[in-house]
């Protein structure tokens, strides 16, 4: 059996090789169901499928995602499994499975954490959930994740630089950003080195190359500058004022939750995790615990199904 996690943009999945991460946007023309039948013809009997791509606007609606994501994986794996968010397994579409991506990792992780609390920062968005209540997380969507600041819109690869920082100094100047999508969080934490090659698998703002040097223009646009117009220092600053708006953001909706649920422990996921552990005091699951932080939910979903079997 594998595990699947669809997300808007990435498709995760984990085997006993390890972690895959396919970048696939679900609201272009999708080769959602060719990339998982690789799976099939590579051996694999079933599949246990968590998702948060329904939202992708490519949809009509979250019942129009949850079927064509459901139809993907039922052309290799008629059996498999989705997780909803009711906490339970179901077999066909419905609107439980909206957005449970986030309810496998609390249901697994809370196993060995009972009091803790989790941080799953990826692409696009900030997981943070403490576990004492989780039957209060039961059936808790989006929206209300958001009302209840579970859910923070912010990633390290997806966010525009514009929505959180709106300025930068440069040249001993005060500058402020244009709100083009010129630039986003995968530029700056690239730069800075929070992320690699490998971990910056989204489509770049321009749809150029993942390079040091393309993502210093990417990041000077955002002041309506060539790179040779503010060197190299000038890009730095924009990427800088960025990831220090989007580290005080996560960090302090991390530091709200925690005193709210009096959690012992957080524990860190994504690929922002070697990034934000450190800043929230928290445990990077990989590191730590050999969990593939990566793709959290993927590899949750195949834990609760074999604890099923």
């Amino acid at each position: 059996m594998i595990g699947i996690d669809v997300g808007g943009a990435n498709l995760k999945i984990v085997d006993d090789s390890g972690v895959h991460i396919h970048y696939c946007p679900l609201w272009k023309e999708s080769p959602l169901a060719e990339i998982i039948a690789e799976y099939k013809e590579a051996g694999a009997d079933n599949a246990a499928v968590v998702m948060s791509g329904e939202l992708a606007d490519g949809f009509f609606d979250k019942n129009e995602g949850i079927a064509f994501i459901v139809d993907a994986v039922k052309k290799s794996f008629p059996n498999a499994i989705f997780y909803g968010m009711d906490g339970r397994f179901h077999t066909e579409a419905c609107r439980e499975l909206a957005a449970a991506n986030w309810l496998a990792s609390v249901a697994y992780l809370k196993q060995q954490y009972p009091n803790g609390m989790m941080l799953d920062i990826g692409s696009t968005t900030a997981d943070i959930v403490p576990f004492a209540d989780f039957e209060k997380l039961i059936g808790m969507t989006d929206t209300l994740r958001l009302q209840a600041g579970y859910l923070v819109y912010t990633g390290m690869l997806r966010t525009p630089v514009a929505t959180l920082a709106s300025e930068a100094v440069i040249d001993g100047k005060v500058t402020p950003f244009s709100t083009e999508y010129f630039a986003c969080s995968g530029d700056a934490n690239y730069v800075l080195g929070n992320i690699g090659d490998e971990e910056y698998s989204a489509a770049t703002p321009d749809g150029k190359e993942v390079s040091r040097e393309a993502c210093l223009r990417r990041l000077a646009r955002t002041v309506c500058a060539d790179l040779e117009e503010i060197g190299e220092e000038g890009a730095l600053a924009i990427a800088k004022a960025f990831c220090s708006a989007q580290q005080k953001l996560v960090c302090d909706a991390v530091a709200k939750a925690k005193a709210a649920s009096n959690a012992d422990t957080i524990l860190v996921g994504g690929i922002g995790s070697p990034t934000f552990a450190p800043l929230v005091s928290g445990i990077d699951l990989t590191a730590a615990t050999g969990i593939h932080a990566d793709a959290l939910p993927a590899y949750a979903v195949l834990q609760l199904a074999k604890e099923q079997e």
